[in-house]
């Protein structure tokens, strides 16, 4: 048994027609079932008794057509293509043991689902892999210009919807043949619209796996693709842990699935064309009121949600930048009392952050402006928080309890002069403090943080001395002190 896994669009169906087109005359039996996610069981069985044994089949239970497949194949040397399989249990219903076929039998089967493969235990899986620049390139030109390259007039143009494809087979040959003998003009202005929406046959091919996902799953994809690419696996499951979406799980069936991949430094990465996917979906929950989506991030519709103040309780997560423009009031906030994940680069909020929903879970506020974080900013559910390059001079007024914090990254924020008291922080696993240049304390009870792993005070030039305490940290396993040029080491430690 042979798996073909990849990503809607990757090629998987076409490789396994070139295979079988070569292939079949040395089967005494053949059968290649397409899209196998559409049909029923019972239909699937008399598909493929009806294929190998060149007759019609009527099969009156599943129990009766795995005992047909069993008794009439055992013997037959037989070559099979499942394609697209998207349940185990069809799976099994057709060739659920390998003692049903005769020797020499080769059953290949194409799915967006890893975890498919592994639960049949075939013998082996060939991941497909995203065509590079000239391989994309070619393809695309084959069937743009009916030729192996593009027209010279046309060949930056060309080289840009490559670019926009990311080496996904099926975008290439779907806008390689719309745009097959259109006009410079036409090509131009598909490329400004390809920018904000993607073709509709071409999302409703990718969203085939997106339906296929639990709840739990589908709001995972969403945030990642909204807000995580590029973070840490670890880091982003912790906050969507925190969420009640049990990421654990969710990622590694997103990941299995083909929609996310884990990349260098163990971060989340998505194809482009996923990413355009998922924020199409949440834009489609209501296309003319966006303060009615779960999800807000594009800059247009944040400006006219914050700005108009039409923000509602359906909103879960929002992201914004300086280039909203001027000052924003926190009030604008008020009726998303669901939000949970806030990510506010360099933005100015007036008025009172109390506003601001008590279930975020996570708040990257790159940029923040105050000198201390307030204490009506309710951030007692918050799993991380991001307030890198901010002006605070002070992280609290005094002692605070944020007992569910793990994150803390306040780092190149060139006035911060020392830490906070950490006895109100006890689930603290990472303390981010890089170039924070004014640093000169570290308050002595970072001692009590029993769960703190990461420690990083990279170019802290001005801290001289580190609490004793620190020396006293049985679950460290990370301290950054390098640029650190006017530490001193205390005597009698």
């Amino acid at each position: 048994m042979i798996g073909i896994w990849g990503m809607g669009g990757s090629g998987k169906t076409t490789i396994v027609k070139a295979i079988y087109n070569r292939i079949y005359r040395q089967f005494i039996g053949k059968s290649f079932i397409e899209n196998i996610r559409h049909e029923g069981y019972i239909a699937l069985q008399e598909n493929l008794l009806s294929d190998v044994l060149k007759s019609k089949f009527k099969v009156k239970s599943v129990g009766m057509g795995r005992t047909m497949i069993q008794n009439r194949f055992s013997r037959k040397k037989l070559l099979i293509v499942l394609d697209d399989v998207n349940e185990f249990a069809k799976l099994e219903n057709l060739c659920g043991s390998r003692e049903w076929f005769g020797q020499g039998t080769v059953i290949i089967i194409t799915t967006r689902d890893f975890q498919l493969l592994k639960q049949l235990r075939v013998n082996y899986v060939y991941k497909m892999h995203l065509l590079n620049e000239n391989e994309s390139l070619e393809l695309f030109s084959w069937h743009a210009f009916r030729d192996a390259i593009p027209k010279k007039e046309w060949s930056e143009l060309a080289r840009n919807v490559v670019v926009y494809c990311g080496g996904l087979p099926l975008a290439l040959e779907f806008l390689g043949s719309y745009l097959c003998d259109k006009t410079i003009e036409v090509w131009k202005s598909v490329l400004l619209k390809l920018q904000r929406i993607p073709p509709d046959e071409l999302l409703s091919v990718l969203k085939i796996s997106f339906e296929d996902l639990h709840d739990a799953e589908k709001n995972i994809f969403l945030d990642v693709c909204c807000f995580f690419i590029g973070k840490e696996r670890e880091y982003v499951t912790e906050i969507l842990n925190g969420c009640g979406l049990n990421a654990d799980i969710g990622i590694t069936v997103l990941i299995e699935r083909g929609l996310i991949k884990v990349e260098r430094n163990n971060k989340l990465q998505m194809h482009p064309l996923l990413q355009e996917m998922g924020r199409e979906i949440i834009r489609q929950e209501c296309p003319e009121k966006p303060g009615k989506r779960s999800r807000l991030w594009f800059q247009d519709d944040v400006e006219d949600v914050l700005k108009e103040n039409t923000g509602t309780e359906a909103i879960l997560s929002l992201k914004s930048d300086s280039s909203i423009g001027d000052c924003l009031e926190s009030r604008a906030f008020k009726e998303m009392k669901r939000l949970r994940l806030l990510q506010l680069d360099h933005v100015q909020l007036s008025g009172d952050l109390g506003h601001i929903s008590k279930q975020l879970r996570w708040i990257c506020w790159r940029g923040f402006r105050y000198r201390y974080i307030p204490k009506n900013f309710h951030l007692e559910n918050v799993i991380a928080i991001d307030l890198k390059r901010s002006l605070l001079h002070l992280v609290w007024q005094g002692r605070v309890v944020l007992e569910r914090l793990k994150f803390l990254n306040l780092s190149h924020s060139k006035y911060l002069k020392e830490t906070p008291d950490f006895s109100g922080l006890p689930s603290l696993e990472q303390l981010i403090l890089k170039d924070c240049a004014r640093l000169r304390k570290v308050h002595p009870s970072i001692g009590v943080l029993s769960n703190i792993r990461v420690i990083n005070l990279e170019d802290c030039t001005s801290l001289r001395y580190l609490p004793r305490e620190i020396y006293k940290l049985r679950s460290l396993k990370t301290l950054i002190l390098s640029g650190c040029s006017n530490l001193r080491s205390r005597e009698k430690i």
